[in-house]
């Protein structure tokens, strides 16, 4: 499966962003999904997973109750609806995708996956 993670931007403190990634190649019904993101100097870190079914997401403490994580499997695209962005969240974001044989799985470990967005830049200023 090939992924296009898009929406990336610049915002000012408080804003929001809406990052779709698009997935082709494959049914993506199959497949659990999850963003991370990479600041400048460090490491990849993770954001958001969901079930390929979409009835469970989970999300790092460090964007609980601010980030939601959806997917539309008749769309092939999986979401990152960013609310009150602070200037921490500054960081190139990455979807990505690993096939799901069991409907109750889900990832939140970077080499769980398979499949890598290209990344999106996200700047939030002060």
């Amino acid at each position: 499966v090939q992924l296009q993670a898009s929406g990336g931007g610049s915002v000012h403190t408080g804003g929001s962003l809406r990052l779709p990634c698009a997935a082709s190649g494959r049914t993506f019904s199959s497949y659990a999904a999850g963003w991370f993101r990479q600041a400048p100097g460090k490491e990849r870190e993770f954001v958001a997973a969901i079930r390929r079914s979409g009835d469970y997401t989970f999300y790092a403490d460090s964007v609980k109750g601010r980030f939601t994580i959806s997917r539309d499997n008749a769309k092939n695209t999986v979401y990152l609806q960013m609310n009150s962005l602070k200037p921490e969240d500054t960081a190139v974001y990455y979807c990505a995708a690993r096939t799901s044989s069991s409907g109750s799985m889900f990832y939140t470990r970077a080499p769980n996956y398979e499949y890598w967005g290209q990344g999106t830049l996200v700047t939030v200023s002060s």
